[in-house]
């Protein structure tokens, strides 16, 4: 299970040896080409010292205009209004669903200045592509945040309930088209899990995977795919505009300012994947280097420019730090290997 270091310690390399070694050598190489001549990103020689406020990098393991780029973006502007971070700034390093950006990462032992965005994504990112690293090859900073995916249709769709999508769906489930983020992804799982409670087997799902909700909606406009489970964030512009209609929320409650939208859970189906982000420190920094980090972090979670950006992108504040964060990262990579299995992945 992955650990937070505690007060003063340092996180050991000996636990997975073989593991590190593979992803420094193939994860590295990958990664230093994915930058290339992109960014103006170098990889630091040694950790920062003092004050870790003074320089900070924050990577996005996916490419700009996604969600963890926006995560980023958002904290960044955070630290920078606020002045708890003077120079922070945002790296992105796409590809595989986080895991080019995080075997990047593994490599940079003991460099403190620098943190990585991880979520659900890298989750499945990690079990997907059978990932040499993992979160034992980081150390575990913060839970930040999350969202929720919401199912859409049409605007025009004579579907308005979960019963009426479950109930079209089993008359044809390898018909019934669907439409999401990349495969694996935490709208391809939440469309697992609705199949698996709607007693619908997850390996008869057509998926059409999108880079994101923009071309979800596109492909219901266009009767390509008949629904799509996206980011509520992505599409709520869509949903007021009634191009889209919304069918029911992954959340645990309704989304404020959206209260006619029900939850999946009060139709009777409790879907519990959310979308989670938040930050990855390196290996091997050292327990006074990850305090000064998770007191930016801790920071930035309580100013004004954050709770603005939770509000505004509809996410839920979920701090969690050390081994409650470490429980956590456990329960949920089960719950996404098991979705991953059930999907035949």
């Amino acid at each position: 299970m992955p650990k937070a270091p505690p007060p003063g310690d340092s996180v050991s390399e000996s636990s997975h040896p073989s593991r590190r070694t593979f992803g420094r050598i193939a994860y590295g190489a990958i990664a230093l080409a994915a930058i290339g001549t992109a960014t103006t990103y170098s990889v630091k020689a040694a950790s920062a010292k003092g004050d870790l406020s003074s320089n900070l990098t924050l990577i996005a393991p996916a490419g700009a205009g996604g969600g963890w780029d926006g995560f980023a973006r958002e904290t960044q502007q955070a630290m920078r209004v606020d002045r708890l971070a003077n120079n922070a700034q945002v790296v992105n390093i796409p590809g595989a669903g986080g895991t080019i950006g995080l075997g990047k990462f593994s490599t940079m032992h003991g460099q403190s200045d620098t943190i990585l965005a991880t979520g659900t994504a890298m989750v499945g990112g990690i079990a997907l592509n059978k990932s040499p690293v993992g979160f034992d090859n980081t150390t575990l900073l913060a839970r930040v945040a999350e969202d929720y995916d919401v199912l859409i249709a049409a605007g025009d769709s004579p579907h308005n309930t979960i019963d009426d999508v479950i109930g079209a769906w089993k008359k044809d489930p390898k018909g019934f088209v669907w439409t999401g983020g990349s495969a694996g992804s935490v709208d391809h799982l939440t469309i697992a899990q609705l199949a698996l409670l709607g007693k619908i087997p997850a390996s008869d799902i057509t998926y059409i995977p999108k880079s994101g909700g923009g071309e979800a909606i596109q492909t219901l406009l266009s009767g390509t795919t008949d629904f799509a489970s996206c980011g509520f964030n992505e599409v709520s512009d869509q949903i007021e505009a009634g191009r889209v209609k919304a069918i029911g929320v992954a959340a645990p409650k309704r989304i404020e300012g959206f209260d006619d939208v029900p939850t999946m859970s009060e139709q009777g189906y409790e879907v519990t994947l959310t979308n989670w982000r938040g930050w990855l420190g390196a290996p091997d920094i050292t327990g006074d280097d990850s305090a000064q980090l998770l007191e930016i972090l801790q920071k930035t979670r309580d100013s004004a420019a954050w709770k603005d950006a939770l509000e505004r992108n509809k996410w839920t504040d979920v701090w969690q730090t050390g081994e409650e964060f470490a429980e956590f990262v456990k329960e949920d990579t089960s719950r996404v290997e098991k979705l991953l299995k059930e999907l035949g992945l």
